[in-house]
């Protein structure tokens, strides 16, 4: 069997809620896992951005449903989990790709700054998880994927919040990993280094400069080189020994 053969069957009828979907790596993956046969549902902040997602993948034959949301919520990301299981009959992969980033110096961070941070990109993926794996465990099967950062690794001047985020995603993994395993929930993280993505609007140009001129590879990735990660750990058989696992998509930034 060809590669692109296996590829094109690789989540065939896998029921898929992606959030942060409307752009950067969560649409790409997206765009990955309905090439691989998947059916999605797709959340994000960003309705219009979300609509364009859609409205591609549909002129294609996907089958998708999506859902504007706080992922900070936890009425409304508990909502959007049941939402899924209804429109889908069910979920079987859940990747928790919504976040964000923005850049102070510790000593200047505010508080409120802080907040929203773990608000986004930790609490979310805690409360994504939790909705969605009792469902897996019911099933006795089911992936979960969250996107984590190098930077939750190595630590990143400007972004302690940041990084702290990360970093709890990865712990959250990796404990949540030992827990899910024994009823066929398979978790794991995707630690990417700098992505070409909007998100990095937010971030000192200076800073994207050295980092580029450190990285060994001499550039940032891009989208479509983060997403086959995914497709794999959410494949029959390619992810089914990864456990708790945090793969580094990151262009040699972090060598673990």
């Amino acid at each position: 069997m060809s590669g692109e053969s296996m590829t094109l069957r690789a989540l065939h009828g896998r029921r898929a809620l992606i959030t942060g979907a409307g752009s950067g790596i969560g649409a790409s993956i997206a765009d990955a896992y309905a090439a691989a046969g998947a059916r999605l549902f797709l959340a994000d902040r960003d309705e219009e951005s979300l609509d364009i997602v859609r409205e591609r993948l549909e002129r294609n034959g996907t089958t998708v449903s999506t859902v504007v949301v706080d992922v900070a919520d936890r009425d409304r990301t508990r909502a959007m989990v049941e939402q899924c299981v209804s429109d889908l009959g069910g979920v079987d992969v859940l990747v928790n790709s919504a976040g964000t980033v923005t850049e102070s110096p510790f000593v200047e961070m505010e508080v409120d700054m802080w907040e929203q941070m773990i608000a986004v990109d930790l609490t979310s993926v805690f409360l994504c998880c939790r909705w969605a794996a009792p469902h897996m465990v019911k099933q006795g099967a089911g992936r979960i994927i969250n996107i984590a950062s190098q930077l939750g690794i190595k630590g990143g001047v400007g972004l302690v919040h940041y990084s702290a985020a990360k970093a709890g995603v990865i712990g959250l993994t990796k404990a949540l990993a030992r827990e899910m395993a024994p009823h066929g929930v398979l978790v794991n993280a995707i630690a990417p280094g700098p992505i070409e993505t909007p998100l990095l609007g937010g971030v000192d140009t200076g800073w994207k400069e050295a980092m580029r001129a450190a990285l060994p590879l001499g550039r940032f990735g891009y989208v479509e080189e983060v997403s086959p990660t995914a497709v794999l750990l959410a494949s029959d058989p390619g992810g089914n020994l990864y456990v708790g696992q945090v793969l580094g998509p990151n262009s040699g930034d972090v060598m673990p």
